[in-house]
């Protein structure tokens, strides 16, 4: 039957192995039922019927009374999905525990620079970086077409929190979107940012340092399509090399500009 497929379907999304959702099914359909008849109406193997509903019981959703023959009652769809909602809400709370532990541990294996090679997954590491910001953003934009709104959001989110944002843009036009953007954000036209040549097919398009320590630097060159760039960058926690030091030191440096011209 059609329906019972698909509720079998959906309960084995939610958690429930192939027989237990075909079990459970089948008792819906019956007020109780014993294991021969829950074979019958189910098509589980009467052997492997009595394990089931055994688990079933045991997580809650099937009732038994010890009677001869054992007879079987599910409990209320009601009922049901309210365990099967904490069972699942227990499952992300333990794969987040599980992962959080995993992401603590590998703290280790991102040094160095990484890099990215799709524009989406460039905004996603930015949005990263900044929700984890502590004290100070230097943002640099020299290409405007790839700033996303999500990324905007983010700054201003980390104005609220009272991290201080400082934004280098290449003309007023960007000033005033960022500015209404993140009004807390203390705004720079720096000229020389309009003025950024070609390295082979890429141009600047770009870079944040996230609390003097996380870097991000992106690259945007012609896309497949017109008037749609295609944007990569490199990212790094700022661990002790090369690429993490001289970043640094040059954003810091623009950064001490931008202040003393305040």
């Amino acid at each position: 039957m059609p329906d019972e497929r698909s509720a079998v379907e959906a309960l084995g999304q939610l958690g429930l192995t192939e027989y237990e959702a075909k079990c459970f099914v089948a008792l819906t359909r019956i007020a109780r039922g014993t294991a021969k008849e829950i074979s019958q109406l189910s098509g589980v193997p009467r052997s492997r019927v009595y394990d089931t509903v055994d688990g079933l019981n045991e997580r809650g959703l099937v009732d038994v009374q010890e009677s001869d023959p054992r007879e079987y009652r599910a409990v209320s769809k009601d009922e049901a999905f309210d365990v099967l909602r904490r069972d699942f809400d227990s499952s992300i709370e333990a794969a987040d525990a599980a992962l959080e532990d995993l992401e603590s541990a590998k703290t280790e294996e991102e040094k160095g620079v990484w890099a990215i090679a799709n524009a989406d997954h460039v905004s996603g590491r930015m949005k990263t970086l900044l929700d984890d910001a502590n004290e100070h953003v230097h943002f640099v934009v020299a290409d405007e077409t790839v700033v996303k709104s999500e990324v905007l959001d983010r700054l201003a989110a980390a104005t609220d929190r009272g991290v201080t944002v400082v934004v280098e843009v290449p003309s007023e036009p960007v000033r005033d979107r960022i500015e209404e953007a993140v009004p807390d954000a203390r705004i720079v036209v720096s000229a020389d940012l309009g003025e950024t040549s070609r390295v082979a097919k890429k141009w600047p398009g770009q870079l944040i340092l996230v609390d003097h320590h996380h870097v991000l630097a992106s690259g945007v060159e012609e896309g497949d399509l017109p008037d749609l760039p295609k944007e990569t960058a490199v990212w790094t926690h700022g661990h002790d090399h090369g690429f993490a030091a001289w970043m640094r030191e040059l954003v810091d440096d623009r950064t001490r500009d931008v202040e003393s011209a305040g």
